[in-house]
């Protein structure tokens, strides 16, 4: 069943190069309603738990490494249809393969520092949103 919520990450390079306000507008003009938010740094156990689907890929150091690197933004959004539609939003992983306007074009740097995070599913935007916020129910 189809929720209105999903969850996402500003990752460290975004918070890095100060793209923070601007992906927010972003998503803000995009019809999303932001229902909660913080600011915050992953730890290395909390990247290799929230990872933990990637750790035999060979890149899972590397991604590990590169979110613990600095602070995060995590999110929770609302809208209707909000996974399918924020992963439109985001565009594709490689930046270079990104529609023109998504978060990823105009944002990622490449395919391991690609800006942001948007759950894939109804059901994994309410576990990693648990995961960010927990004893709240997002869900």
């Amino acid at each position: 069943m189809a929720t209105n919520r999903t969850f996402t990450m500003l990752k460290p390079d975004s918070v890095e190069k100060g793209h923070i306000g601007a992906i927010l507008e972003k998503i803000n003009a995009s019809g999303f309603r932001i229902v909660a938010m913080k600011l915050t740094q992953m730890t290395t156990a909390d990247a290799e738990e929230f990872y933990a689907i990637h750790n035999e890929r060979p890149f899972f150091g590397e991604l590990v490494e590169y979110m613990t690197r600095g602070p995060i933004v995590a999110a929770i959004l609302e809208k209707e249809n909000a996974v399918e539609d924020f992963r439109t939003l985001i565009g594709a992983t490689n930046p270079a393969d990104a529609a023109e306007g998504t978060i990823r074009k105009l944002y990622a740097a490449s395919i391991g520092e690609n800006a942001v995070h948007g759950s894939d599913s109804d059901e994994n935007a309410a576990i990693e949103g648990a995961f960010h916020f927990s004893g709240r129910e997002m869900f």
